[in-house]
């Protein structure tokens, strides 16, 4: 139980631990695909156009077309997103309006999901590229609704908290994702120690993808058989409408008037930040695992390790970003993460060009990296917990599928765009993977400069229980 002071007063409110980390099982499947998605898919589509071009062809040439297939992915999230999150919030059946989007979307991109290896085996491109398309627009029709479920059930004050728990339940997912891909590495099939992929295990491919549909249909069985979204909803609106009273927001939402000017800017300013600090984020990951194999000659099993060593650093922040949060307020503790971040990123870009052992092809993974990736996810993890909750803070509860829409278009957005930037800055003469670092960095630095323009927000303090006082009545 946590004591909130604000406005109305002292009042408590009570974060429920169980039915968060239940609606957590959500984003466990979500990031569980997406982990395996990012980390296997563009070395794929590396793999194949190579080969259509010739075997000698430099992957650097191949980049800008397997930026153009990751974008194109999330080109039709960005156009799905808003759609579906306006639509479950307009939806009403007898299991919720999120749980429809939740149970189709997760069966139908689990069945797709395990045929984009088998494509890949058989050489066919098309195929490939349809099963990705299949997967991107389903993952999208569950992810919004998903994710909103959270805001739907927690007050407004709790919500860092609640995103953070939910956040380290994604990245569970993720990890074991890494984990599966650490045993089933990319070199057992790709060519790599004279292995040929007319000889490689096939496994290596293919069970990463059949465990994470199997996971992620587990994960929304557990959802659908454990949270009544009707029943919950009607059990929480006297917690809802005080969460109301005690948001962050100086000029208060109304449901019955559009957004003041002062949170419309405050909107724009946010979306703008999250664009550019996702450009960096998702630059790293869509081409990290080909920086690791290409540009420095490792294995892909490196690549998976600094991915875990990133979670535990995100997994850290994912828990005590809400506390912080409460403390001094959501705005600062998100600009201290993009601030440490960019810290990180100046280092990994002056040791790339400083450390001559690290150059391109010396067959190792530089070990300052997973420093790097550990306070990155740390820094990352304190924006990515505050971050969606002071979107949804603009809206009234009938509109939180229509902000998650509004928060996952930015991001979808710049995940559109940077993988086909980063594409199209390889095929530059003298440029190769090693610009990855700055890319990022000065994506992120555009993000932090922009976030210092973000008003009309006041810190409300939240002061939470200790000890076994913590444990009281989270059933």
């Amino acid at each position: 139980m946590e004591n909130v002071n604000g406005n109305a007063g002292e009042v408590k409110l009570k974060l429920n631990y169980k039915r968060t980390i239940i609606i957590g099982f959500a984003f466990f499947g979500i990031l569980l695909l997406r982990q395996v998605f990012d980390s296997r898919c563009p070395t794929f589509l590396t793999e194949l156009f190579t080969g259509v071009f010739g075997e000698g062809t430099p992957v650097e040439e191949v980049q800008y077309l397997v930026g153009i297939i990751m974008a194109l992915d999330n080109l039709a999230a960005l156009i799905l997103l808003p759609i579906f999150g306006h639509l479950s919030d307009k939806t009403k059946s007898p299991i919720g309006k999120r749980m429809p989007y939740i149970l189709v979307g997760t069966f139908i991109s689990a069945i797709a999901f395990p045929f984009i290896p088998v494509f890949f085996h058989y050489n066919n491109i098309a195929g490939v590229i349809s099963m990705m398309a299949i997967v991107i627009v389903f993952m999208m029709m569950y992810r919004n609704p998903a994710v909103a479920l959270m805001p739907d059930l927690t007050p407004k004050p709790l919500r860092s908290k609640a995103n953070g728990i939910i956040n380290i339940m994604g990245y569970i997912g993720g990890a074991f994702a890494t984990v599966v891909g650490i045993v089933f590495v990319l070199s057992d099939y790709l060519g790599r120690n004279g292995v040929t992929r007319a000889t490689g295990n096939i496994r290596a491919i293919e069970i990463p993808f059949l465990m994470a549909s199997v996971l992620m249909v587990i994960s929304a069985l557990v959802l659908f058989f454990s949270i009544n979204e009707n029943k919950i909803r009607k059990e929480v609106e006297p917690e809802m409408k005080i969460g109301e009273d005690l948001s962050e927001l100086k000029e208060k939402v109304k449901d019955d008037a559009p957004l003041t000017r002062g949170n419309k800017i405050m909107l724009i300013l946010i979306l703008t930040a999250e664009f550019f600090w996702f450009m960096s984020d998702n630059g790293i990951s869509t081409f990290m695992t080909n920086y690791t194999i290409y540009y420095f000659g490792a294995s892909s099993s490196s690549s998976m390790i600094n991915t875990i060593v990133g979670g535990v650093g995100s997994v850290i922040g994912f828990a005590v970003g809400g506390i912080i949060a409460g403390k001094i307020g959501r705005k600062y503790t998100l600009i201290g993460g993009l601030g440490l971040t960019l810290i990180s990123y100046i280092i990994w870009g002056l040791l790339s060009v400083t450390m001559l052992e690290f150059q391109e092809g010396a067959g190792s993974f530089p070990i300052f990296l997973y420093f790097i990736r550990f306070v990155k996810g740390f820094g990352m993890s304190l924006v990515h917990v505050n971050s969606y909750p002071m979107v949804v803070e603009l809206c009234n509860s009938e509109k939180i599928g229509r902000y998650t829409g509004y928060y996952y278009a930015s991001s979808m957005a710049a995940q559109t765009i940077t993988p086909i930037a980063l594409g199209s800055i390889l095929l530059i003469p003298n440029f190769d993977f090693g610009i990855l670092p700055f890319y990022a960095l000065i994506c992120l630095a555009v993000s932090f400069v922009i976030f210092f323009f973000v008003k009309n927000v006041k810190t409300v303090k939240t002061s939470f229980k200790k000890g076994l006082e913590s444990l009281d009545n989270d059933d």
